[in-house]
């Protein structure tokens, strides 16, 4: 029987993959600084979006198949880019117009809107390693302006400053598209201005590797001579991407597919410094409802909170886990189905041998030791029962599943009793508003009828599979082609709705008596 350490090294989900790759790029053992270096980047210019959970859930998700198929410790850092300079104002922020006046000043200095810590880098870091925290991921969070001020950088800094013309080589053919001022303009440092503290785009003028300093020009006109460490001066991103890299010895990052020529710039630039760049995996963009690109300064698609307010966390790792390579719509329809296809998988993990269990997404959610799934039914079907009764009581559908699971109970099945209230959240906001019943036509209206009547003359058992077979032998024998188009039916005239759960499911819960008043009531209007 092969070993686990066998069957992880075959394993074909996507997170093993990733780690292969780690594991072939250290092939002469241990790193000499003891372990692996996994890194996850965060632009704080705008609050913590779901984007961001999922490159850190991602990167965790690799960290752990890497920790099976070899013994050399790792570590996560989860880095702030919070020196950097506010370009614009968030459009999902408030106190705008003081935002305004710190356009300019790095993150950890523009004053913060919500009024909650002493700079908006401050506030949006909180709000991430908050999250983060939630979700028990074992991380080390870095600020860029404290790995720059504490020197960090330093010897790193010197290096770019030392190899300016080669760097800069690199980066000006990846301007074409800008002005030729720009270009004209263009340097590696961003001072900051000691007049006035903010991130000055301006060119180097002179350089002085000996001293370790450049010398600009301040916007009133006056030359500065500046040291390159200590905090003075910052990185234009993409070469402060490739010196993080280098600094830090950095073996895994993955980014968005939006940053693949940035990151190729990086990995020149990395390699100039003298340090090889790390593996990296590029992942699909997350549209919205509208096909769009999540932005966290538009706030558009769904937030981190949004998703918590009507469903587990670990079905949000269930979403960010499949296919990374493969662009996703992000919305609020797809909530139930990911809950559903996560208590799937968790059911189906209890039958499942080893090697079927590490391409099994729970083991990559849960680290290899998911929990056992105690939803008796899916979320989909408490969501149209919900919508049914209206209910606006927990203990309104607590009785429904008394009747169908005598042995459930909200202690018992604390992942019911939650999929419970977050159903009635996502009915109230997301579903009773958006509700619309149609009268059926004479087709459906017969069918219906026989519906109605084949339940209240049924003497057989509360079994979902069973009701189902009745529910698709109406659809038959009234010649509904396709029959999805009967199932159809059924949703919108019933439950004012265009999709639902397997109908058979939703009887046995609802009741078989009751779901024939439904219909009848349905049919009278």
């Amino acid at each position: 029987m092969a070993s686990h350490r066998e069957n992880s090294l075959k394993s074909n989900a996507w997170p093993f993959e990733e780690a292969r790759r780690v594991l072939a790029r250290i092939r002469n053992g241990e790193p000499s600084k003891g372990f692996v270096l996994f890194q996850t980047g965060y632009g704080p210019s705008g609050l913590p979006h779901i984007g961001t959970f999922g490159e850190v859930a991602r990167t965790n998700m690799v960290r752990n198949a890497f920790e099976q198929i070899s013994d050399i410790p790792t570590r996560l850092i989860c880095f702030s880019d919070d020196m950097d300079g506010l370009r614009k104002v968030p459009g999902n922020v408030p106190n705008a117009a003081q935002m305004e006046s710190d356009i300019g000043l790095p993150l950890t200095k523009v004053r913060d809107p919500f009024g909650e810590f002493e700079s908006f880098g401050q506030h949006n870091n909180a709000r991430l390693r908050a999250f983060l925290d939630q979700f028990g991921f074992k991380y080390e969070f870095a600020s860029s302006t404290r790995y720059y001020r504490e020197g960090r950088f330093d010897e790193l800094l010197l290096s770019v400053l030392e190899r300016f013309d080669e760097i800069m080589a690199i980066m000006l053919p990846s301007l074409g598209g800008v002005s030729e001022g720009r270009k004209e303009t263009y340097s590696p440092f961003l001072p900051i201005s000691p007049k006035t503290g903010r991130v000055l785009q301006v060119p180097t003028l002179e350089r002085n590797p000996s001293r370790g300093t450049i010398v600009y020009r301040e916007p009133d006109g006056e030359k500065v001579e500046t040291p390159v460490t200590g905090g003075r001066v910052k990185l234009q991103w993409k070469p402060d991407w490739a010196m993080r890299w280098a600094a830090l010895e950095v073996d895994y990052e993955m980014y968005g597919k939006d940053l693949i020529p940035s990151a190729s710039l990086a990995n020149k630039i990395c390699r100039k410094l003298g340090r090889p760049p790390p593996v990296n995996l590029s992942y699909e963009l997350f549209l919205d409802a509208d096909g769009q690109k999540i932005s966290k300064s538009k706030g558009n698609g769904l937030s981190i909170e949004e998703w918590l307010t009507y469903a587990s966390p670990e079905s949000l790792s269930q979403f960010m886990y499949q296919k990374p390579k493969t662009a996703k719509r992000l919305f609020f329809d797809i909530i139930p189905k990911t809950v559903d296809e996560y208590h799937q998988h968790l059911r189906a993990f209890e039958t499942q041998d080893e090697a079927q269990r590490l391409n099994n997404p729970v083991w990559h959610i849960h680290g290899g030791r998911p929990p056992e799934s105690k939803m008796v039914v899916p979320f989909a079907t408490l969501l149209n029962l919900a919508s049914v009764v209206s209910a606006e009581d927990p203990a309104v559908l607590w009785g429904f599943l008394a009747r169908y699971a005598p042995d459930a109970n909200p202690a018992n099945n604390p992942d019911l009793d939650h999929a419970v209230h977050f159903a009635l959240r996502y009915y109230r906001d997301k579903v009773a508003p958006e509700r619309k019943f149609r009268a059926p036509n004479a087709k459906e209206y017969a069918a219906l009828r026989d519906l109605s009547g084949r339940l209240r003359a049924w003497t057989g058992d509360l079994d979902p599979e069973l009701l189902q077979s009745v529910a698709f032998a109406v659809g038959r024998e009234h010649a509904f082609e396709p029959l999805r188009d009967w199932f159809r039916a059924l949703y919108e005239i019933l439950l004012g709705a265009s999709q639902g759960p397997r109908f058979g499911g939703f009887i046995a819960l609802y009741g078989i008596r009751e779901t024939a008043d439904l219909i009848e009531e349905r049919l009278a209007g």
